[in-house]
């Protein structure tokens, strides 16, 4: 059987040695013994290291993908992530609601009397039209209780240009300035965008002087007639009579915002319940979750048959042990207080082949309708699927945990093969030099020897010969 040892050249010849004639090829020599000797060992670390790399990377996988799935429990994983509810009105042209998780499970009688409106003011009518001078000096408008300032010089002294003032004026909280033209003239018209009784809009000159007095108003002033009244919206819930700037009303019934559209002749009805497709939504994405979360740990421990390809983590005990986790709180029976709807498979969920799950969205929905409370405490109870998986993975990933362990410990053993590896190098540096010294030495002394053998060899040539005697 031929070796599979790395052959060693020590020979040289006076066209390849060193200078002086030496014998040895001491760099190429050195070369290869070291190499002889590093090779094994530094294949052996290499392999190990890549070992090691793709455990960490393949633990690094499996904290994520995790991680990731327990994002997706925080939907289902708690009783108050149950709580959803929704609002619905009778007739959604006289208003409509949202509902929070303040709100309570109940129905309410909705009247409307009026809504919120702005105010809004016209002025007497400027002969000249929109370009009509009306003065200079300083205004100052009020809406409710904040005011702003607005300078009039030969600029912008005309109805226009006193109206564009206004709008670009800063700190202006809500005053929109027009200018509208008719048979008469033209009229400043003056409107708050904020509703509500106390939005009313003043205007007053604080130059001292009366130059824009034609366009100043107070209540019961007479270079405005008022439009429209700001007032607050009335209406009442459940027969319980309430007022609001606002159309959009946050107070009234706890949990539940409503917007006012228009006056009611007749009671509405407002309903808070169960939002029970958001549930069933949320239950469905779990179970996408989870399929992406089994493909994931298939995949770390999976093994090729075709390609002879194993996954980074077959066989280990670690991905073993997460699996069982997982499957024992989707497999289990949960107290809900009902018979009938205590496992996955009873609201719908049941296991394919491959280990994922599918859904019948009949069964579900049937569920969510008939038992809300049971299958809410399924999911989110004592011993709940998504909260014991929860809690499972909290342990797994947390500080201390198997997965946190495991990563520490390759860690550890990478930073070990990195030092072996730096060691080695420095190890056959030392060789190198050690080796270099010998030979040279010893090739100092064959080159010696060999400097000898040719003087001996010249001078042995250079003997008188001995004359043999003449034969007779």
């Amino acid at each position: 059987m031929a070796s599979t040892n790395p052959v060693v050249s020590v020979a040289s010849n006076t066209s390849s040695g060193a200078a002086g004639g030496s014998v040895i090829d001491v760099s190429s020599l050195v070369s290869q013994l070291v190499n002889a000797t590093q090779a094994p060992q530094e294949a052996l670390i290499s392999h190990k290291t890549q070992a090691v790399t793709a455990q960490i990377s393949a633990v690094g996988t499996l904290k994520s993908v995790l991680s990731t799935f327990q994002s997706s429990l925080g939907a289902i994983n708690t009783p108050s992530a149950f709580n959803t509810l929704s609002a619905a009105s009778s007739d959604p042209t006289a208003f409509t609601a949202t509902a929070d998780s303040a709100a309570v499970l109940g129905s309410y009688t909705v009247a409307i009397d009026h809504l919120a409106q702005g105010q809004q003011l016209v002025s007497t009518a400027f002969t000249g039209g929109s370009s009509a001078t009306v003065g200079t000096g300083t205004l100052q408008l009020t809406l409710g209780g904040t005011h702003f300032d607005v300078s009039i010089d030969s600029s912008n002294d005309t109805v226009a240009g006193i109206a564009a003032a206004i709008n670009g004026a800063a700190g202006n909280p809500g005053i929109e300035a027009s200018v509208v033209t008719g048979t008469d003239g033209a009229h400043l018209v003056l409107t708050s965008s904020l509703t509500g009784a106390s939005n009313t809009i003043q205007v007053a000159e604080t130059d001292g002087g009366t130059g824009l007095s034609q366009i100043t108003y107070s209540a019961g002033g007479a270079n405005y007639r008022v439009q429209t009244a700001a007032q607050d919206a009335g209406f009442t819930i459940s027969g319980v009579a309430y007022t609001s700037a606002s159309n959009t009303v946050t107070d009234a019934l706890s949990g539940v915002t409503l917007d006012l559209l228009t006056p009611t002749t007749s009671d509405g009805t407002l309903s808070v319940s169960t939002d029970a497709s958001t549930v069933e939504s949320n239950v469905t994405a779990f179970v996408a979750a989870y399929n992406t979360l089994q493909g994931s740990l298939s995949s770390l421990g999976s093994f090729d048959a075709t390609t002879n390809t194993a996954g980074p983590m077959m066989g280990d005990a670690l991905l073993s042990g997460v699996q069982n986790q997982v499957r024992s709180a989707l497999y289990s029976i949960v107290n809900t207080g009902s018979a009938t709807y205590n496992s996955l498979a009873s609201i719908g969920i049941t296991t394919n082949s491959d280990g994922t799950l599918s859904v019948n969205q009949a069964t579900l929905s049937a569920a969510v309708t008939s038992n809300f409370s049971a299958v809410s405490q399924l999911f989110s109870g004592t011993g709940g699927i998504a909260s014991s998986l929860n809690s499972q993975i909290t342990t797994n990933l947390g500080a201390g945990g198997p997965i946190d362990s495991r990563g520490k410990t390759l860690v550890q053993q990478e930073n070990a093969l990195t030092q072996q590896s730096s060691q080695l190098t420095k190890q056959m540096t030392d060789l190198t030099a050690s080796l270099t010294e010998q030979y040279a030495s010893l090739n100092t002394l064959l080159s010696s020897l060999q400097s000898t053998s040719s003087y001996l060899s010249q001078a042995f040539s250079n003997l008188p010969r001995v004359q043999g005697t003449p034969s007779a």
